[in-house]
C-alpha cells in the first residue's frame, strides 16, 4: 500500500480534518481574545463555520464540498444518538417532558406556517417560479439547525428547487445571528432588571467530584477496556442498527408500495436523525429489560462521556453546514431569504415568549432565552445565553431543553408526512398548511388545556 501523499484516499479525510479542528481552535481563541466576539455569545463551533465558508469562498481553501454534506449529514444523526442513550434522571420526565417537547414542536409548526404562507404568496404574485413548499425549511433551519436544512434542502433540490439546500443552510445560518444577537439584548434587560452581579466562579482543586464523572452502578475505570471506548461503541453500534433498519423499511416501501418509493425513501434516509434516535431509545430500553431480568448488573452508558460526544458530532455539524453554503446559489432567493429569516425571527420570538409566560410560572425569562435560543440555532446557543442571568442552572430551563428534545422526536414524527405532502402538488401545499394549523391546536389543547388556550399571559 502507498503510504504517501499521493494516496489521496488515505489521507484526504484526516488532513481536512485537521483543517477544522485548527479552525476550530483559531475560532476559540478568537472567542476568548475579543471583546465583541466574547460579547456576541456567538458560538464557537458556528463561528469556525464562518470562517471556513470566507476562506472557501474566497479560494483560500479548496475542502470538498462531498466531504462538508457528509459531514453534516452524519453528525446530526451521531449527535442525536449520544443524547438519546443517556440515562435520565427522576423528576425530569412524565409531563414536564411531554409539555417541553409540545412546545418544541408547535414552535416548528408555527414557523412553518409563517413560511409556507410567504413562499406561496411570492409563488402567486411576483415570483411564479419560485418553489411554492420552500417555506418548510424554515422550522428545520431554526428548529433544526444545518443537519435538517441540509437533507430537506438536498431532498427539495432533487424536487425542483434550484438552490434549496444553500438556500435552508443560509437560514440556520442567520439563525445563529438571531439566537446570538436576541440573547444579548435579552439577558441584558433581565440583569438590568434584577440589578444582577456576575461573578466568574474558578474551578479550584476538589470541586470535580465522581458524581459528574458516573453513576452509582456504572462499570468501573478498572475494566480492561477505555470507558470512552465503550460509548463510541454504543453509538456506532446504534448507528449500524439505524442504518440496517432504515435499509430494511426503504425496501419494504419499494416492494409494497412502489409509486410512493419515489417521495418517502428519500425522507426516510434524510430523516435518518429521527430513526437513530428511536434505535437509541430501543438500546435503552433493551438494557433496562436486562438489568430488571438480572443478566445485565451494571450501567455501561456515561452521562459525561455522551455529553462530550454529541457536543463534538453537532460542533463538526455546524462547521461542516455553514462552511458548505453556496453563495452563488442564493442568486434570485435574496427576497424570500430576507421575508423568511425577518419573519421567523418575529414570530418565533412572539410564540415562545407567550408559551413559556403560560408554561413556566417563577423562571418564565430563563425559559424563554433558553428555547428561543435553541429554537432559532441550536441548544447550545441557547444554553449560552441562559448561564448568564441561571450560571448554576437552579431552575428547571437547562433540563426543558435536554428532556423536551427527547419527547419532541415523537411529537415531531408527524412532521415527516408534512414534509413529503407540501413539495407534490398545489393542493398537497395547501393541505399541509392546514393540517399545520390543526395540529398546532392540538398541541396548544395538549399544553394549555381547552380554558388555558383563551386565557390572557401576563403583560
Amino acid at each position: 500500500m502507498d503510504y504517501s501523499n499521493a494516496n489521496t484516499a488515505l489521507w484526504t479525510m484526516f488532513i481536512w480534518a485537521g483543517v477544522i479542528a485548527g479552525l476550530l481552535l483559531l475560532a476559540n481563541i478568537l472567542t476568548r481574545k475579543i471583546a465583541f466576539i466574547r460579547k456576541s455569545l456567538m458560538p464557537v463551533a458556528a463561528l469556525a463555520g464562518f470562517l471556513l465558508l470566507a476562506f472557501r469562498a474566497t479560494g483560500v481553501l479548496n475542502i470538498p464540498l462531498q466531504l462538508l454534506e457528509m459531514v453534516t449529514y452524519h453528525g446530526i444523526a451521531l449527535g442525536f444518538i449520544a443524547l438519546t442513550l443517556r440515562t435520565t434522571k427522576e423528576g425530569t420526565g412524565g409531563m414536564f417532558a411531554f409539555r417541553s417537547g409540545a412546545l418544541i414542536v408547535s414552535t416548528y409548526l408555527v414557523q412553518a406556517i409563517v413560511g409556507l404562507v410567504i413562499s406561496v404568496l411570492l409563488f402567486y404574485t411576483v415570483m411564479p417560479h419560485f418553489f411554492p413548499a420552500s417555506g418548510i425549511l424554515v422550522p428545520m433551519a431554526f428548529g433544526q439547525g444545518p443537519g435538517q436544512a441540509n437533507n430537506v434542502g438536498s431532498s427539495f433540490e432533487r424536487m425542483g428547487f434550484v438552490g434549496g439546500r444553500s438556500f435552508g443552510l443560509s437560514l440556520a445560518a442567520v439563525g445563529y445571528l438571531i439566537a446570538c444577537l436576541v440573547g444579548i439584548s435579552y439577558t441584558r434587560r433581565v440583569i438590568r432588571r434584577r440589578q444582577l452581579t456576575r461573578v466568574d466562579q474558578p474551578v479550584i482543586s476538589g470541586s470535580l467530584t465522581t458524581e459528574i464523572l458516573q453513576d452509582e452502578n456504572e462499570a468501573p475505570l478498572s475494566e480492561s477496556v477505555d470507558r470512552l471506548s465503550v460509548q463510541v461503541a454504543l453509538v456506532l453500534v446504534t448507528y449500524l442498527f439505524t442504518f440496517l433498519f432504515t435499509r430494511a423499511i426503504a425496501r419494504l416501501i419499494t416492494a409494497v408500495a412502489p409509486g410512493m418509493a419515489g417521495m418517502l425513501t428519500p425522507l426516510l434516509w434524510g430523516f435518518n436523525f429521527i430513526t437513530g434516535s428511536l434505535m437509541a431509545m430501543a438500546v435503552k430500553a433493551l438494557f433496562g429489560g436486562l438489568k430488571r431480568a438480572g443478566i445485565m448488573t451494571r450501567q455501561y452508558q456515561n452521562n459525561y462521556l455522551l455529553n462530550r460526544l454529541s457536543g463534538l458530532a453537532f460542533d463538526l455539524m455546524i462547521v461542516a453546514g455553514i462552511a458548505s453554503i453556496d453563495i452563488m446559489d442564493m442568486r434570485g432567493l435574496w427576497l424570500p431569504f430576507i421575508l423568511m429569516a425577518l419573519a421567523g425571527a418575529i414570530i418565533t420570538y412572539w410564540y415562545v415568549k407567550k408559551m413559556t409566560a403560560r408554561l413556566s410560572p417563577g423562571y418564565e425569562d430563563e425559559s424563554f432565552v433558553a428555547m428561543y435560543g435553541m429554537l432559532t440555532g441550536t441548544i447550545s446557543s441557547g444554553i449560552l445565553p441562559l448561564r448568564q442571568i441561571d450560571p448554576e442552572f437552579r431552575t428547571p430551563a437547562a433540563d426543558s431543553l435536554v428532556v423536551g428534545s427527547g419527547t419532541g422526536i415523537l411529537f415531531g414524527a408527524p412532521m415527516l408526512i408534512l414534509i413529503g405532502l407540501a413539495p407534490t402538488s398545489q393542493g398537497m401545499l395547501f393541505l399541509t398548511i392546514g393540517l399545520c394549523v390543526v395540529y398546532l391546536a392540538l398541541l396548544l389543547l395538549f399544553m394549555l388545556g381547552r380554558k388555558g388556550m383563551f386565557k390572557r399571559s401576563k403583560p
